[in-house]
């Protein structure tokens, strides 16, 4: 089965395709701590009161006291205006600290929903969707999300309430020097517009080499042995060497434009400063507008540029985080698999008159209970009639097979590579739903029988050998998690595998010599 790389690879970024609905979704599980995003509601504007307060207080400290030479009153200015910096301070650690317990809570439930989710999809999507790309869910994609609700959103929110109050001050102290703060900002935001415009367009590109060069290198690690075969090194070095330069192309004119957005800003910041205290000094020696008013607007000039500049910088990391959110949210919205079946497999047992009777005991045998409460004895007869099958629609795999496998026979199934042999197996254990025909198990039309009960009925060893972490017995394990050791042991002698696992030939071993 083929299997597109998109863009959505590791480090892939693609913008939102629709925005509103996705923060929605996200909200909605941040929403899961509002109480929690109230109290940092409030320790953001009191952070940011504490901040602009503080500066503020450089008024009175000019005016009330170094100017008249009160020194006692200076100090007890001192004082206060520490106090209230050591508040922000603490206000700031306070609404940190609780939203890295609302990130990680978070993203804890959105990973658990996203598994959740994955572990009922059917086969099929999984073999539409590379290893590397639905890995790129867990850790590209969520972490984007976590770092944005960590320190992204807060830092978003704190700049917009610094910029709003720093502007509001700045027109109480004086609006005709907030006319050349004016025209500073215009300047800025023009740079913000241009800059950002072609920054943005760079680090897609970025973004969508790192993802190819990502995609690669998963590739050629999942596929070392058969590059080793072939000899085909030189080839995979070059395929990632080509992967390789794009990146550091896009990446190096993404990372100009970056990197010149900030002192772009920081001269016009300074431009602005300068011009402020000229127009301010003109201003004290025409209308004796204040000394400690100057000072504290000079103050408010450092500060109103700084949110600017922080907030154009969070743009794109909150449109890859509402990205990365808008396809995990795609997987969670994916159909998981249909099951119809009602008819379930039990444990039985076979009363003296020869009928058999449902029992919660294991060891007396198994039987299919239909929904009418009937039960037919699990004997393994598989049949197929008129079985039409394909993958996609545009080539058919199977078309009208018919064959049957009675209770203790031996088939094999002999063909070239695509013929359907695989097919054939995953038809039985309705991996894949047929187009046309009839699969019947023990009689049973196969879509009424119960998934996991059809599954739980059938032995499969499969092409591809997948060990989990764990031991040797733990693997065994995998098909009856209740097994004890013994049946582990006598499972592995069947397999022919005790003769390269020592404690089974130990075991082994010992047996003999006690006989």
């Amino acid at each position: 089965m083929p299997r597109p790389h998109g863009g959505g690879g590791p480090g892939g970024f693609q913008p939102p395709k629709n925005m509103g609905k996705t923060i929605g979704k996200l909200m909605a599980y941040v929403g899961r701590s509002k109480w929690l995003l109230v109290l940092v509601a409030i320790c953001l504007v009191l952070n940011t009161v504490c901040s602009i307060g503080g500066s503020y207080l450089l008024k009175f400290l000019i005016n009330d006291c170094i100017v008249p030479g009160d020194f006692q009153r200076l100090a007890q200015m001192l004082a206060f205006m520490a106090g209230v910096y050591i508040c922000a301070a603490l206000f700031s650690f306070t609404y940190t600290r609780i939203m890295v317990h609302i990130s990680q809570k978070t993203t804890h439930a959105i990973r658990q929903d996203l598994f959740t989710r994955m572990q009922s999809l059917p086969l099929s999507y999984f073999d539409t969707h590379t290893h590397g790309e639905l890995m790129s869910r867990y850790t590209n994609d969520i972490e984007t999300i976590n770092e944005i609700l960590n320190n992204g959103l807060v830092s978003l929110f704190s700049n917009a309430l610094t910029f709003a109050g720093v502007v509001g001050m700045m027109l109480y102290l004086s609006p005709i020097l907030f006319l050349v703060t004016l025209f500073s900002l215009g300047l800025m935001f023009l740079v913000i517009m241009t800059v950002g415009k072609r920054s943005r367009r760079y680090f897609r590109a970025q973004q969508q080499d790192l993802g190819n060069v990502n995609g690669y290198i998963e590739e050629m690690i999942e596929g070392q042995k058969v590059i080793k075969v072939f000899n085909h090194e030189a080839q995979a070095k070059e395929g990632f060497y080509q992967r390789n330069d794009a990146y550091q192309q896009s990446a190096a004119n993404a990372q100009s434009f970056a990197g010149a957005m900030m002192p772009a800003m920081g001269n016009i910041s300074h431009i602005n400063y300068a011009l402020t205290c000229c127009v301010g000094a003109l201003l004290s020696i025409a209308t004796g507008f204040d000394l400690g008013s100057l000072l504290v607007y000079l103050q408010y000039t450092r500060m109103v540029s700084q949110p600017i500049g922080q907030m154009s910088q969070q743009v794109n990391n909150v449109l890859a985080a509402v990205a990365g959110a808008e396809r995990v949210f795609e997987i969670m919205e994916t159909p998981p698999e249909v099951d119809s079946g009602k008819t379930i497999l039990v444990h039985v047992r076979r009363t003296p008159d020869g009928s058999l009777t449902e029992t919660a005991e294991r060891g007396g045998g198994w039987a299919w209970k239909k929904p009418d409460g009937t039960l037919a004895p699990l004997r393994g007869d598989v049949r197929f009639k008129d079985v039409v099958f394909s993958y996609v629609p545009e080539k058919r795999i199977l078309n009208g097979i018919s064959l049957y496998a009675k209770p203790g026979q031996k088939i094999a199934f002999v063909g070239s590579t695509g013929a359907g042999k695989t097919t054939i197996t995953n038809l039985i254990n309705r991996f894949y739903e047929i187009e046309g025909g009839l699969i019947t198990y023990d009689g049973i039309d196969v879509r009424d029988l119960s998934k996991e009960s059809l599954r739980r009925s059938l032995g499969i060893v499969l092409q591809d050998t997948h060990l989990f972490t764990g031991t040797i017995a733990d693997n065994i394990r995998y098909g009856k998690l209740d097994a004890t050791d013994e049946e582990v042991q006598a499972a592995a002698r069947l397999a022919n595998a005790d003769t390269f696992i020592p404690a089974v030939t130990k075991e082994k071993r010992k047996g003999r010599s006690g006989r």
